[in-house]
């Protein structure tokens, strides 16, 4: 699992928590905060601040404020742009083992699936050779190395790669 950064998205970088999360990064996301809050932006820069998180937005006006507490505005609406920024910033690598390693729902870290986890998941697929599962023990999500991970994963490397 990749502990060097920790972040905090703010509540239009959906998407790029899910990835962060996927590639092993310690990820809270807004969303977790009350809705309608007015003082959200601060208190994102609070919680940046005082967990040593970078604080990511697309909001120009949170990443000024935030520019002591180690923000970084994302200048894309693109995901994958979104990676590559945070790439060439040098914030993550690529050369760490790819999914898998917390939950993009809550961002736990996640651990290999027992026999149970797999067979009592209505969703688990029906062909279970040669997959990896692994689990959520907060959420009890079940995942696995299917297409999509692994699609995932290659538009991932080639970021890394060039």
């Amino acid at each position: 699992m990749n502990d060097e950064n920790l972040f905090l998205t703010d509540r239009m970088l959906g998407v790029l928590t899910r990835y962060l999360r996927f590639m092993g990064y310690d990820t809270k996301s807004a969303v977790s905060l009350t809705a309608g809050d007015s003082r959200e932006d601060t208190v994102l820069l609070d919680i940046a601040k005082e967990e040593g998180r970078y604080l990511l937005t697309r909001d120009r006006e949170l990443a000024e404020r935030g520019k002591n507490y180690s923000a970084v505005l994302l200048k894309s609406d693109d995901v994958l742009c979104q990676v590559k920024q945070l790439f060439l910033a040098g914030l993550i690598d690529g050369s760490h083992s790819l999914g898998m390693q917390r939950c993009v729902v809550c961002n736990t870290s996640l651990r290999p699936a027992s026999s149970d986890d797999i067979n009592n998941t209505p969703y688990a697929p029906s062909e279970k050779k040669e997959l990896k599962f692994m689990w959520c023990p907060l959420c009890r999500k079940l995942y696995w190395t299917g297409t999509h991970s692994l699609n995932l994963e290659k538009r991932l490397k080639k970021i890394f790669d060039r």
